[in-house]
């Protein structure tokens, strides 16, 4: 592909976005926006004023923050490429860039796009970006109501436990409407319906945790390999190699998608339980004094991996064949 005559890096927060312009073999101009409408619009026109019009945009997948910026630039006729952010502080280490700023971030991103070239991003299916966002909802939703569960824990006031009380109920009846309608959604999409009951499947994947695994991931077989989705999701194991450290735990690298890991959580606390393949495994990941959080992280990565494999051979699970786990 031929290189573009310009890149932008682009650091997305919830806030702001910090942008740099490298164009020309010249050193990056850096500017910074608003993460809303009018900076998306603020940042096009600059563009525009810089003569960059023919551009190569790159940012790291950051959840909905970088949805907005990304389909306005895809939109105005830019390259945009989103890629995982593991790869991008992988490239960082491998350039011996010690210092983390969002401006020299969004320096490295524009690095990173000039040398790399990575693969061109199309806006995801609008029938997938309702999906999630009724997902997300949910979470919301139930992290509300645990919130308001607590605070009715502690709370002294009477009148203030009633309206506590009132209010959880409200939400539980949010939640229990919402789950409902998450599923009808799935069985009027034919391909959703079809992933989904494919999920459902491996033990310990419930109905509604595989249509949250499908809200977290427009195409999980767009994925090269299941090691690929496993990055994606954080979930590949961080090592560490010097000092004490060695003998230590071995986290996870959690430089994918947060919200792909929760929705995992619920499910690895049942598949240690009842899945066929991972019951047995997980008593030997015990047996060889593994933590219970690295046997829990463990867990989630081999039911992703898992995933992975009944939606790319479109066939259910079968504890007959084990897959390895990355």
């Amino acid at each position: 592909m031929e290189q573009a005559a310009a890149v932008v890096g682009i650091d997305v927060s919830k806030a702001t976005l910090d942008v740099a312009l490298v164009q020309g073999g010249k050193t990056a101009e850096v500017r910074q926006y608003a993460n809303d409408a009018a900076g998306v619009k603020a940042l096009a026109t600059w563009l525009k004023q810089r003569r960059a019009r023919e551009a190569h945009v790159c940012l790291e997948a950051t959840g909905t923050y970088g949805d907005a910026v990304a389909l306005a630039l895809y939109q105005a006729g830019y390259r945009v490429s989103v890629v995982n952010p593991a790869r991008i502080k992988a490239y960082g280490q491998s350039q011996l860039k010690r210092n983390k700023t969002d401006r020299l971030d969004a320096v490295l991103i524009a690095d990173f796009c000039r040398t790399q070239q990575p693969e061109l991003w199309t806006p995801p299916d609008p029938v997938w970006l309702e999906l999630r966002a009724m997902a997300r909802h949910l979470v919301d939703l139930k992290s509300m109501r645990q919130q308001e569960k607590n605070r009715l824990g502690v709370e002294t006031s009477t009148k203030v436990q009633e309206v506590l009380e009132a209010h959880i109920t409200f939400i539980d009846h949010q939640i229990e409407d919402l789950e409902q309608d998450i599923q009808r959604f799935i069985d009027q999409h034919p391909d959703l319906k079809r992933d989904r009951d494919l999920l459902v499947s491996i033990p310990g994947l419930s109905d509604l945790s595989a249509s949250l695994l499908l809200a977290e991931v427009p195409n999980l077989r767009a994925f090269g390999s299941a090691r690929q989705l496993v990055a994606f999701a954080g979930l590949n194991p961080q090592q560490r190699t010097s000092g004490s450290s060695v003998r230590g735990q071995t986290p996870l690298s959690k430089m994918g998608s947060p919200t792909l890991r929760r929705v995992l959580y619920m499910p690895a606390l049942a598949a240690q339980r009842f899945n066929p393949i991972l019951a047995p495994w997980v008593a030997q990941l015990k047996a060889r004094g593994k933590s219970k959080m690295e046997t829990l992280g463990a867990v989630m990565r081999k039911l992703l991996v898992l995933a992975y494999g009944v939606l790319k051979s479109g066939q259910p699970f079968d504890p007959a064949f084990s897959t390895a786990a990355p």
